[in-house]
């Protein structure tokens, strides 16, 4: 069994993730929540107090900016669906996820999904990463695939979660 392909994944998921992870310490409810432009996408109860993600198909455009409660819940809702279908049973839906609405449990959430693909992954061989594997929209995507978008999550979120971060810190900081 090879795992040369299987590696270089590993070390990219763990790298983006590392990174992204760093971001998220400390974060408090108040930042989780916090909207820096008025009109936010954002995580809140809807009218039956059940917490929801906003979101439209298709999306608007130009798209409205995002709190970091919306990225972070987005990263980890999408671990998750991707682990559901690619490796699980593949019957989970959008509507049923239980939506965290505290930082702490959005983090615990997030967490529990990069641990199931990353035990996903760790084992998998190379040859592995060609079989075809569900989508929760129902195409079926390459293994690695699967992985390569997860990476590409963690980074491009991670990154926007980490500005978010340090304007709402500048911002106090300087009492505006």
């Amino acid at each position: 069994m090879t795992r040369q392909t299987v590696d270089l994944l590993t070390a990219e998921m763990d790298e983006a993730w590392q990174t992204l992870r760093r971001r998220l310490e400390g974060l408090t409810d108040e930042e989780f929540f916090w909207e820096p432009v008025s009109g936010c996408w954002t995580v809140h109860p809807d009218e039956s107090g059940r917490w929801v993600v906003d979101y439209a198909d298709p999306a608007p455009e130009p798209p409205p900016f995002t709190t970091i409660a919306w990225r972070l819940v987005h990263v980890a809702a999408c671990k998750i669906m991707y682990h559901e279908y690619a490796f699980g049973p593949g019957k989970l839906t959008w509507d049923e996820l239980d939506i965290p609405h505290t930082a702490t449990d959005a983090i615990a959430w997030l967490e529990e999904g990069h641990a199931r693909l990353r035990a996903a992954l760790d084992g998998l061989s190379d040859a592995d990463l060609a079989e075809m594997r569900l989508t929760n929209w129902g195409e079926p995507w390459p293994t690695w695939r699967i992985f390569w978008t997860m990476i590409h999550h963690d980074a491009h979120h991670g990154a926007e979660i980490g500005c978010l971060r340090d304007l709402y810190r500048g911002m106090h900081e300087s009492g505006l």
